[in-house]
């Protein structure tokens, strides 16, 4: 979902275990990056058991990426999906902790 403009957008993900981010972008094909996520700013991930997200195509398959400065709302394509990327994301977030010092 966006920030702005609470509306719901595919977006394509890459996650950068050595740059310790993970950015989006409009699609696959896209080069002009449209959002970053750092890995020190996520607080929490979690399924979004409160329904929160506004009108998701999928209720079911929403999580949130929480972090300092704004909630991310995302839909898996499939409950598989959804378990890796949640899985992924905390794993990126927490293994952040290991090169602080």
């Amino acid at each position: 979902m966006g920030g702005k403009i609470k509306s719901w957008k595919k977006r394509w993900f890459v996650f950068d275990r050595l740059k310790r981010n993970f950015c989006y972008y409009v699609d696959k094909h896209e080069t002009k990056l449209k959002g970053l996520i750092y890995f020190q700013a996520i607080e929490e991930v979690y399924y979004d058991h409160l329904r929160s997200a506004t009108k998701s195509p999928n209720p079911s398959l929403t999580f949130c990426v929480k972090t300092h400065d704004r909630l991310y709302y995302m839909v898996a394509p499939s409950p598989e999906a959804m378990r890796i990327w949640m899985d992924v994301i905390v794993t990126g977030a927490e293994g952040y902790t290991q090169f602080m010092s």
